[in-house]
């Protein structure tokens, strides 16, 4: 780190790389993104009171302190950390990463830490669980940045929690937001595509993954750590299990039903109420009844039993407790029932895999039809408008294609690049889908073409809170819009349908 010149102590207030959140006595880093350079905002952080300023570039002559780094966002994280006393070196720490059910299996793991009597807090892409406090952590999905993330284990180990369960994007991890997190135990739940559009390849979103278990070298050993950790917890199932065992010396667990896998699944029953199973562990069987619907869950559930039991030395018996207590995750497989003949669900599922696993559950829920809706975002990753569309005709038995946070790029493009995938697996536009711009119109169609005893399922915003048309996010919540469209058909009391541009 270089100075522009010898300073003094500097008693700091916080640390921060928003401009317009600056308060006097902040450190102010200066970030520079794909949109925008924090440098030119150091005028207006200075303005407001910051006492110092972090950057990359070489600047001089400012009225405070200056310091350059290397790498911005590496050096916030640190700082961050630091500010906040380094609260990671006092629990123990599980990051979570992959690109499908994440969320699910970090819900999980903090659900059989709690059943097991360890106080135990976490953060995902839908909220942070503090004691009892919930804190909402963003709009879209990623992980926080790293001053929140740090305020969030501050905060933990305030209320003297021992343990914290932590949804690590891939995002999250390149741009250092969970540096400074210092993990004890690594799992990866799979690596499919996603996020080509930020990463280039998929290697190179691989290795962004990866990270997380190479970091596990680095964290120091905490005292009160017994010896199994640090550890890596591999799914022997995925692509990636031989790279990420070889990025790694620490301990490594492995789950699935190949011979490598030390926790497996047998007798697995997936119905319309969840699922049951029997976890085969090394000396232990347990059985394992989640209520949570589609059976690609079960993978999600073997993440956790290793974690919990191989990884942190849990009980089994406990484990199957912490996941036979969880209801529901927000916004995955979610039920919405008006009184209707057919089901209605929200899920999730923004990813060709998670989206193919989601149609697969919806199928085995009926002996009926599968009626799906979707988007692709704007500004993210082309490739998978048209492998979503082509996942969907085969899986589904009408498709809807719909908005999905288009932000700046045109709606209409995006859908004609998903109908292109949807005619190459055989779909025909009218007949097996429909392209239906704005999303609560999309919604009623889908239910209307339901019959008794159908699925309808929205995939793709779960428990998102809005909905980003140019840079304006709208309040939108695909369970309320569900809701709403399923009071007009019922002609029942529900919400009003959520407003978007493209009404009308």
């Amino acid at each position: 780190m270089d100075t522009c010149h010898e300073v003094e102590d500097i008693l700091i207030s916080g640390v921060i790389s928003d401009s317009r959140k600056v308060k006097p006595g902040h450190l102010f880093v200066a970030l520079s993104g794909q949109n925008t350079d924090g440098h030119r905002y150091i005028p207006d952080a200075i303005q407001k009171g910051a006492k110092a300023v972090v950057g990359t570039l070489p600047l001089e002559g400012l009225a405070v302190p200056y310091f350059r780094v290397d790498d911005g966002r590496r050096a916030l994280a640190i700082l961050s950390a630091a500010f906040y006393d380094f609260p990671a070196r006092k629990m123990t720490v599980i990051g979570v990463t992959g690109t499908d059910g994440k969320t699910t299996t970090t819900t999980m793991i903090y659900h059989i830490l709690r059943a097991a009597g360890i106080p135990a807090g976490m953060i995902t892409t839908v909220n942070a669980l503090i004691g009892e406090r919930c804190v909402d952590t963003g709009f879209h999905v990623t992980t926080p940045e790293a001053p929140d993330v740090q305020h969030y284990l501050a905060q933990m180990v305030a209320e003297r929690l021992t343990h914290v369960v932590i949804e690590v994007t891939s995002h999250g991890l390149s741009q250092h937001r969970v540096t400074g997190c210092e993990f004890d135990v690594a799992v990866i739940t799979n690596i499919t595509h996603e996020h080509l559009d930020y990463h280039g390849t998929f290697e190179a979103y691989r290795d962004a993954k990866a990270r997380i278990f190479k970091d596990l070298e680095q964290t120091a050993p905490k005292p009160f750590h017994h010896a199994s950790l640090p550890v890596g917890i591999l799914n022997a199932d995925d692509a990636s299990y031989e790279f990420l065992s070889s990025v790694t010396s620490v301990r490594k667990v492995a789950y699935g039903t190949k011979p490598q896998a030390i926790v497996r699944p047998e007798h697995i029953n997936a119905h319309g109420e969840g699922l049951d199973f029997e976890a085969v562990g090394e000396g232990y069987r347990i059985p394992v009844k989640c209520r949570l619907i589609g059976e690609h869950n079960v993978v999600n559930c073997l993440a956790a039993i290793a974690t919990t039991v191989e990884g942190l030395g849990v009980e089994p018996e406990i484990a199957g407790e912490g996941i036979r207590a969880i209801k529901d995750i927000p916004g995955r497989m979610e039920k919405i029932e008006m009184g209707q003949d057919f089901i209605a669900i929200v899920d999730f599922a923004h990813t060709p895999n998670a989206l193919r696993c989601s149609l697969q559950a919806a199928r085995g829920l009926t002996s009926g039809r599968v009626i799906a809706l979707f988007g692709s975002a704007g500004l993210r990753d082309r490739a998978k408008r048209r492998m979503m569309a082509e996942v969907s005709v085969q899986q589904a038995d009408f498709t809807i294609l719909t908005a999905e946070d288009p932000r700046i790029e045109p709606l209409d493009k995006i859908l004609e690049e998903m109908a292109e995938g949807a005619v190459k697996a055989g779909g025909v536009e009218g007949i097996s889908f429909w392209r239906v711009p704005d999303r609560g119109e999309a919604i009623r169609f889908a239910l209307s073409l339901a019959k008794p005893g159908d699925v309808v399922i929205a995939c793709g915003k779960g428990h998102e809170q809005s909905m980003c048309f140019g840079e304006v996010e709208y309040p939108w919540d695909d369970r309320v819009a569900m809701r709403a469209a399923l009071a007009e058909l019922l002609r029942v009391p529900g919400p009003t349908m959520p407003y978007l541009p493209t009404q009308g």
